[in-house]
């Protein structure tokens, strides 16, 4: 695009930064931004790390990540305010590779996994989140609510116990006694000044000034409890070019793709249903097949910088939007922070406490849960409760990527079954004694045994007319369904006309020599069948 001039140039950097529905000025709007990156780079840090050592990997690998991927998605990405960055579902199908390859079959499968993302943009499959039902949405908010709350309790563990265990949560030590105490105290005392300080005034994102507050305290007097750096250093230099050491044959290509393919597949689910969550939040809608994009450049290039990938954290995410972040300005300010606490201030943040990290992150708990589900629960259907449930337990002891697609194969099938109960017909005799048929509900493969079900085929006359008006053939199974009905009248030498079936239908159907009759009041829609039914090559059960 050609600018004439520098207002036109700066006029498009603005709308690019800030959408015109926010008509903050621009200090406020900036002040607000920039704080709100700011806590969210506070809170990616300890994530970052905890989910760099469940992938077996160095720190840094998991904080070069959060800062690419979040730069590159908070620059180009779907969705302004949403944060991306190295998380626990990605990490904990990682580890594996890493333990059993090492961690540069880790950066090649990332490029790759990058490259997926990018084709799935481009196809625009992100179009396909729409088929999550409202109680899978529900379900992951809750069991990913539940999941941030159960991460953040490694974190009450003795500093070290946990990795060097390598078992997580469950082999670290506990922290008990004065420790214990003050680490609770802590947490209550960010969680109170983050509830409490809106109430008093917005001139400073409550998560970030509980986050220094509780830091001034716990420096001053020197209190013991855990900090940042009790977790790991978090000091380092640029991210640097780097190109993953794998030897480039066949071999390599069939060790990475499955793995980049379940992490393709696990990141743009999370990415899509995150940006879902804060279209909800913000009343604004985002780019699905934009966000695939971003997140597959942002992956490819943190591939190639050593990076471990990652796609939209939910709890950063809505740290932002809860902070007043509802630009890119925010994302890229996070980024950018981020990247000067590894360059410049590690030392600083090194000495920040867990407690007022994990603070800052049991409030997100308590406002990503959905608290409305148990009121939903009394009056929804009993299986969508079901699914609600299944989706938040599968959420829990699985991961994102399974519960979601658990729970859109259970709620389609459950939607299959409706509708095969729905098929049903009207007979009546017309006065030329032709019997008809009006079949009412869709015929698809669900419904296909029922429908064949409807027809007296030897009390019927020697002529009977099926109606399709008031239903619709939907595939490959309907098509046999009626082929097998007139194979049936044509052994009692019988005749059968069909009605009212679309174009498509029409034309499927006339190969097997059947009566098709056509009418201007014809439906128009399309049938989906395979390959051999468009080839005229499906059984003809009229013959």
């Amino acid at each position: 695009m050609a600018f004439t001039n520098y207002s036109d140039f700066a006029r498009n950097l603005s709308l690019t930064l800030r959408p015109e529905a926010d008509n903050r000025p621009w200090p406020v709007m900036l002040k607000t931004e920039l704080l709100s990156g700011l806590t969210v780079a506070l809170a990616l840090v300890p994530e970052a790390v905890a989910f760099a050592f469940v992938a077996g990997v160095h720190p840094l690998v998991g904080l070069y990540a959060a800062f690419l991927v979040g730069l590159i998605t908070a620059l180009i990405g779907g969705r302004p305010g949403m944060i991306s960055g190295a998380t626990g579902a990605l990490a904990v199908v990682m580890v594996a590779l890493v333990a059993e390859h090492g961690v540069e079959y880790l950066f090649a499968t990332v490029v790759l996994m990058g490259i997926l993302q990018i084709a799935a943009g481009i196809f625009r499959l992100g179009k396909f989140i729409r088929l999550v039902p409202h109680a899978v949405m529900l379900g992951f908010v809750n069991g990913l609510a539940i999941v941030i709350f159960l991460a953040q309790l490694t974190q009450f563990q003795v500093p070290g116990t946990a990795e060097a265990s390598g078992h997580g949560m469950a082999g670290g030590e506990w922290l008990t006694g004065l420790p214990l105490y003050l680490m609770l105290a802590g947490v209550g005392l960010t969680m109170a000044i983050i509830w409490l300080l809106p109430k008093v005034t917005n001139v400073v994102p409550a998560p970030l000034a509980a986050i220094v507050i509780v830091a001034v305290i716990v420096i001053a007097f020197d209190l013991p409890i855990p900090r940042v750096g009790d977790m790991a250093s978090i000091e380092g230099g640029l991210p640097p070019f780097h190109i993953p050491m794998v030897p480039l044959n066949f071999e390599t290509l069939e060790i990475i793709l499955p793995y980049a393919v379940i992490l393709a597949a696990i990141g743009l689910i999370e990415s899509l249903l995150t940006l879902n969550l804060v279209n909800q939040m913000t009343d604004q809608r985002g780019g699905a097949s934009q966000e695939c994009i971003a997140q597959g450049v942002a992956n490819t290039v943190t591939g190639f910088f050593g990076g471990m990938g990652g796609c939209a954290m939910i709890g950063q995410s809505m740290i932002n939007v809860r902070s007043g972040g509802r630009t890119r300005i925010a994302g890229v300010a996070a980024a950018l922070f981020l990247l000067s606490f590894i360059l410049f201030a590690s030392p600083l943040i090194e000495q920040i406490p867990l407690a007022a990290l994990v603070g800052v992150m049991f409030m997100v708990v308590i406002g990503t849960f959905a608290w409305n589900t148990f009121r939903i629960m009394r009056v929804a259907p009993k299986f969508a409760t079901f699914v609600m449930l299944l989706v938040t337990v599968v959420t829990v002891l699985e991961d994102l990527a399974v519960a979601v697609v658990v729970g859109v194969i259970v709620s389609a099938l459950q939607y299959a079954w409706q509708n095969a109960k729905r098929i049903s017909a009207r007979a009546h005799v017309t006065p030329e004694g032709a019997k008809v048929y009006q079949v009412n509900g869709p015929l698809f493969f669900g419904s296909a045994e029922g429908f064949q079900e409807l027809f007296d085929v030897k009390g019927d006359p020697s002529l009977v007319i099926v109606d399709f008006a008031e239903s619709r053939v939907a595939d490959q199974s309907a098509l046999n369904a009626i082929e097998a009905v007139a194979g049936r009248y044509a052994e009692e030498g019988k005749a059968l006309e069909l009605r009212h079936l679309s174009r498509d239908c029409r034309k499927l159907l006339s190969r097997t020599g059947l009566i098709v009759i056509e009418a201007e009041d014809d439906p128009e829609y399309q049938v989906a069948v395979d390959y051999a039914v468009q080839r005229g090559l499906f059984s003809d059960g009229a013959h």
